[in-house]
């Protein structure tokens, strides 16, 4: 939020620098994200000054040019010009050499001294389009007789300056969106640190002829005074529509809103010094009631910026005569709307629902600045001032006459909010030694009533506009924010509590396997939580969120899979052919009515092992690459578990494999759906693998031992298998190590056969044992039995045969 340095002093007295300001309001919370200075003229016309030309002839050497000599004050200067009615005896605005001139066209030009058709000239006069004042460019700017010579521009034309603070506004704080609840929190802090008696210059609210009585009358009527508490309506007449005057204009320009008309200006005006939005109607597109309701489901409405919207019944309606003039607290109807043919205006002050105007914004996606202050809440102690200073203005700068007075609708809640502590309390949780006049001086500088009661306890009646502040630490945070942070001494001993955990360190583990997937070629991504709901149904049910963002922002990820498949399709439409992406993270989804949180972690392969090189040839990673991958963060993770195919519940595999421990799944992997990679627009293979890190956790074994090499040596021992092509390799490798544990060390398969010479429907896997005992080199007569009883569990349990 912007706020204008010169509109803030408006209302407080003070002595303080732009800089020191910022500086100030950064302390108490309002946090000053920019600074900068704000001219009517950019660069205020600085080095323009005014001149009498003195002097005016023809250029030797080209017609349509003259050689003037001007008088500047101090000095006289020669300039060429071309302009068609220069002549001797004119007061001009003259741009001296090395002055920046920024026209109306947005291009800005330094002013050079030149040699024009072997003329010299020092300086340009100057036309009104040059100098940013007007679009005219026919001439030169021609000023009255008597106006001083050497008079700078920027005297002349009585140029406005100021400086432009920028405020990252906290959600919180919705007392501060206007220039007004700024200055409060200022004059907070200056009374306390500077002791001084500041008070705010409150602006005049008074109405003049309110005692006349109505000509004109309009009924409203609020059928939802949950959604809308308090509605103040007034009419004015004799409205002239027109441009605003130099003061009011300044005030919108240096907060960064460009004018429109004086009606919609005063709107603007109020909004930025109450921080309550006011809208304008046209009386004369009225009917002769208001009604406050919800909109009919389905029915359309055509909103300022001419967009045609369908409309989903939780909106709040301003109408009359049962037409739609605007959607309450987020934008007005283009057909209600103030023009130039306005004569008469219906002026709108009210509160409305912040639950109501953020959900209304954000199905419609439409943000403007009175959305921006509704759904954060408005403060409600100037909603009836906001009216009466709008009809003030109104009256003064365009002439209204007030013809129905402010008629107030008001069920919002003034109840009074006490909060109770002790200095004790205060004291402790804050790391001061603050008494009670320094607390309350605080606090009733920031509008809150206190008393003291016998047993040093502070009863604080918080004012409305706080909406915030309901608890002793809501408190506790205005104090600090007024005393100060950096004023409160940092404890010579600090006690803090740490979790245990249940014997690992799990943020250490996780570091670990993070720098282990970078050493091994792999990128980190850190996605969003928060997705659009795209996902596909299935068993775990997406949690959605109540009020979310944006559309983009819907329901929490049930899955890291989505998040890195569209990463991947980021990177490859810019032409990243190596694509080896992680992520730790965590899933969120419904399962039998429990909301279950999890810890996983994701990998990816897409494209090429290598980028082109002479040395390596480069091929296309694939499913056995995801598996090594796989294989070794098990054994990193000191895990033993076995493999077998995946159930692949939720479809997100071509087909998937899994690593299981007992009965619970460590890893799911596999290629990934062809039609999910079809969806993000990946052209390519995708293997992904998903882990669920709690259990890789749980089951971790960072206590590994060393283990001196035995002296002796492998015994291999190979089967060449003719199996059913539908036999997976793993349940011979199951079946194999069942045989013999001790002393069988690794089963690996080194040949695969499919072809003309074995029968329909059968290949041949070849096999190696390798077998070992620590302590004697084994003999065929021990090696030699238990190959057989491998040969027979083969044939038995899975129809195997020796190959010829």
């Amino acid at each position: 939020m912007k706020i204008s340095f010169n509109w803030l002093k408006s209302y407080l007295d003070f002595d303080l620098t732009p800089e020191r300001t910022s500086e100030i309001l950064t302390d108490t919370g309002l946090e000053i994200e920019g600074l900068q200075k704000f001219e009517e003229i950019q660069g205020g016309l600085e080095g323009v000054v005014v001149g009498e030309i003195i002097s005016c002839g023809p250029h030797p050497d080209a017609d349509r040019l003259k050689v003037t000599q001007v008088n500047l004050g101090g000095e006289t200067v020669q300039i060429v010009c071309g302009a068609p009615n220069v002549n001797m005896g004119q007061k001009v605005m003259v741009a001296t050499v090395g002055t920046n001139l920024h026209p109306n066209d947005g291009g800005t030009f330094k002013i050079k001294k030149a040699k024009i058709r072997g003329v010299e000239s020092f300086g340009m006069i100057c036309a009104e389009d040059e100098l940013g004042l007007g679009s005219s460019h026919e001439g030169i700017l021609i000023l009255p007789n008597e106006t001083p010579v050497g008079m700078p521009a920027g005297q002349y034309y009585e140029l406005y300056t100021d400086f432009q603070l920028e405020i990252g506004l906290t959600p919180n704080r919705c007392d501060a969106m206007g220039h007004i609840g700024v200055a409060r929190d200022l004059k907070a802090f200056l009374n306390f640190h500077k002791n001084q008696n500041l008070s705010l210059q409150l602006p005049d609210t008074v109405i003049e002829n309110s005692e006349n009585k109505d000509t004109d009358s309009i009924t409203i009527n609020i059928e939802d005074t949950e959604l809308c508490p308090r509605y103040i309506g007034a009419i004015l007449d004799n409205v002239k529509v027109q441009e605003s005057p130099k003061w009011l204009k300044n005030r919108l320009k240096s907060i960064g809103l460009e004018p429109v008309n004086n009606v919609v200006d005063v709107s603007n005006f109020i909004m930025y010094e109450y921080g309550t939005p006011m809208h304008a109607f046209d009386r004369s597109r009225l009917g002769e009631n208001i009604i406050i309701k919800k909109a009919d489901k389905g029915s359309l409405f055509r909103t300022l910026d001419g967009i045609e919207r369908t409309l989903n019944g939780e909106e709040l309606m301003i109408t009359s005569e049962g037409k739609n003039l605007c959607i309450a607290g987020v934008f007005g109807g283009l057909d209600s709307g103030v023009s130039e043919d306005t004569k008469s205006v219906f002026l709108e002050s009210a509160i409305f629902n912040a639950t109501s105007v953020r959900k209304t914004s954000k199905a419609h996606a439409i943000q403007t600045d009175a959305s921006f202050r509704f759904e954060r809440g408005v403060d409600p102690t100037f909603t009836a001032d906001a009216m009466h200073r709008a009809i003030s203005i109104l009256e003064e700068i365009t002439g209204a006459k007030l013809t129905m007075k402010p008629m107030v609708l008001d069920q919002f809640d003034s109840s009074e909010k006490i909060v109770t502590f002790s200095i004790d309390f205060l004291n402790q949780r804050l790391g001061t030694a603050l008494t009670a006049k320094e607390v309350i001086s605080i606090l009733e500088n920031l509008d809150f009533k206190c008393n003291l009661d016998s047993n040093h306890n502070i009863q604080s009646t918080v004012p409305q506009y706080r909406i915030d502040v309901t608890r002793p630490e809501d408190i506790l945070e205005e104090v600090l924010r007024i005393y100060g942070f950096n004023k409160v001494e940092l404890p010579k001993k600090w006690n803090m509590s740490f979790p245990v955990e249940d014997g690992k360190n799990t943020e250490n583990l996780q570091r670990t396997t993070s720098e282990w997937f970078v050493a091994n070629g792999f990128n980190e991504v850190m996605n969003n939580s928060l997705r659009r709901n795209d996902l596909p149904k299935s068993e775990r049910k997406s949690v959605e969120i109540l009020n979310p963002l944006s559309k983009e922002l819907q329901t929490m990820r049930k899955s890291l899979y989505f998040g890195l498949l569209e990463n991947l399709t980021y990177n490859q439409n810019r032409q990243q052919q190596v694509q080896r992406l992680f992520e730790f993270g965590k899933s969120y989804f419904v399962a039998n009515d429990q909301y279950i949180e999890t810890r996983e972690l994701a990998f990816a392969l897409c494209g090429k092992t290598d980028d082109l090189s002479w040395q390596n040839a480069t091929k296309t990673l694939n499913f056995f690459d995801l598996k090594q991958c796989c294989e070794a963060l098990i054994i990193k993770l000191g895990l033993k578990s076995r493999i077998e195919e995946g159930a692949n519940e939720q479809g997100l595999f071509e087909r998937s494999y899994q690593y299981k421990l007992g009965k619970e799944t460590l890893i799911e992997f596999g290629q990934a759906s062809l039609t999910y990679c079809k969806n993000v627009g990946i052209k390519s293979k995708v293997f992904i693998a998903l882990c669920n890190w709690d259990r890789l956790l749980k089951y971790s074994n960072s206590n590994m031992s060393f283990k001196e090499l035995p002296k002796t040596f492998f015994v291999r021992r190979d089967f060449s298998l003719i199996i059913d092509d539908h036999i997976e390799y793993a349940a011979i490798e199951k079946l194999g190590y069942a045989a013999n544990k001790k002393l069988l060390k690794d089963i690996s398969l080194f040949d695969v056969y499919e072809g003309d010479k074995l029968p329909k429907g059968k290949k041949s896997y070849a096999v190696s044992f390798m077998f070992q005992d620590d302590n004697e080199t084994l003999k065929d007569g021990i090696i030699d039995p238990i190959m057989e009883q491998i040969r027979k569990k083969l044939k038995n349990e899975l129809g195997a045969e020796l190959r010829a």
